[in-house]
């Protein structure tokens, strides 16, 4: 009897050995643990910020909650299976700011029709991964602009985070002010907001998920959030947004969502990509300076999680930089992201817990994010004008039109122009001409919509 444990036992410890390379790796089954559920509880906060950014599209909370999970499940698995990295996979933020306050409320897309543009953007990531053009596009675009591209959407998305806890509001003599303080919801936004910076300072594990669970609960008891009727429950339907994305492709087929799919596809192509070679590095897999043929498996990873999210129901997935914490605890293989995947579906009966995530529980989650992307801002050449002042109008103007897809406009058109003003045309690549073509055509086909 103890002779067939030991088989059996040997057996799955071959298993383990032989799919994720454990001990090769310098790692152990129990920190692999360890290091999924550490990753899991630094990022879980997506679970309850995307539905409530996509809920204010119009999308049903509930499913979204479902697909963010359910997309975490494939993402995570994906990156184990395919690419054997500890780097966790679920929607990111920044993609669904952008998708719910600049495609649907601010461009009047439906949000149906957005969903089918992320599918299409989810197919040309694929492709691009597929046949290996990546650097092509990469080098494509400048590094200024793509370094400007990152601090505009942070900027975004703290603007964001400012707007929807209230300390920021509008005013008719200066566009935007300072609140009065008068509304207690706002306290709450900026009692978030302290208790997750000091828990980041003090580097605590899954600070986020901590701030936004203390933010929650003093909305309940000082009675600004409602209580939720139970914790646990049955998993919500999926059938709200299931599928939805592909009985719409055929509503893309215009200059709007042609500039809109480029921006899905950009975003995630560079945050992606720049996410997996920093994780790579922390992790010790690059060696000499060359990355790593599995990063190419990490994207072509991601990009599987990208379209299956897409068809559940949800925003363009990401590399979550919050995996540094499970590499940080110890996680070296694809068998952490199981464990992480493993806690995504454990997730799944706790979604009455998204009625006390308010908007101004995910305010400072929505501020930290956007500070955390400013750091692209050191790697901008700002002696170089013909790039440094189209990045500028990048970082400027998507803050301030409120739309990511403008600010990128702006800044494209603007280093064009710069270029060829420098004599320098001919360096421009074919890519950044015909993206510039397509978002001047933007500024003069898309529209606002009227203020509610």
């Amino acid at each position: 009897m103890d002779k067939n444990i030991d088989i059996a036992t040997e057996t799955r410890t071959n298993w383990f050995e032989c799919q994720f390379k454990i001990k090769a790796s310098g790692s152990t089954i129990k920190t692999e643990i360890i290091a999924g559920i550490t990753t899991f509880i630094a990022m879980s906060y997506i679970l309850f910020v995307n539905p409530t950014i996509l809920g204010d599209a119009g999308l049903d909370k509930g499913a979204v909650f479902f697909a963010t999970a359910l997309t975490g499940v494939v993402g995570c698995l994906a990156m184990a299976f395919i690419a054997n990295y500890p780097i966790a996979v679920a929607p990111g933020l920044g993609s669904n700011a952008f998708f719910a306050y600049s495609v649907v409320l601010g461009m009047g897309i439906p949000w149906q029709t957005a969903l089918a543009g992320v599918f299409v953007a989810s197919l040309l990531f694929m492709l691009v991964t597929v046949l290996k053009v990546r650097e092509v596009v990469i080098n494509a675009i400048p590094a200024n602009l793509k370094a400007a591209m990152a601090v505009g959407i942070g900027l975004f998305i703290a603007f964001t985070g400012l707007k929807q806890g209230g300390i920021v509001v509008g005013s008719a003599k200066s566009f935007v002010t300072i609140t009065s303080w008068s509304d207690p919801h706002v306290w709450l936004t900026v009692f978030g907001l302290i208790v997750t910076i000091v828990l980041l300072a003090r580097k605590v594990p899954g600070a986020l998920f901590i701030g936004l669970a203390a933010t929650a609960i003093m909305g309940v008891v000082t009675g600004l959030i409602a209580m939720p009727h139970s914790i646990i429950a049955s998993i919500p339907s999926l059938a709200p947004t299931f599928g939805v994305s592909i009985m719409n492709i055929h509503n893309v087929f215009n200059v709007q969502m042609a500039v809109v799919i480029l921006v899905f596809f950009f975003s995630v192509f560079f945050d992606t990509t720049g996410t997996v070679i920093g994780l790579a590095q922390q992790a010790g897999f690059i060696k000499d300076n060359k990355m790593p043929k599995e990063v190419g498996k990490a994207l072509f990873a991601d990009s599987t999680s990208m379209i299956a999210g897409s068809v559940f129901g949800s925003t363009p997935t990401a590399c979550y930089i919050e995996s540094s914490t499970g590499i940080a605890a110890g996680g070296r293989t694809g068998f952490t992201a199981v464990v992480v995947a493993i806690m995504f579906v454990l997730s799944l009966f706790f979604s009455p817990l998204l009625a006390v995530v308010t908007s101004q529980v995910t305010a400072p989650i929505l501020i930290i994010v956007g500070s955390f992307m400013m750091k692209s801002i050191a790697n901008i050449d700002w002696s170089e004008f013909e790039t440094s002042f189209a990045a500028f109008m990048i970082i400027l103007c998507v803050p301030l039109t409120y739309n990511i897809s403008y600010g990128l406009a702006f800044g494209l058109i603007t280093y064009t122009i710069t270029m060829i003003a420098a004599g320098k045309g001919k360096k421009v690549h074919p890519i950044m001409y015909v993206a510039a073509l397509l978002f001047l055509l933007l500024l003069f086909t898309m529209h606002e919509l009227p203020a509610k």
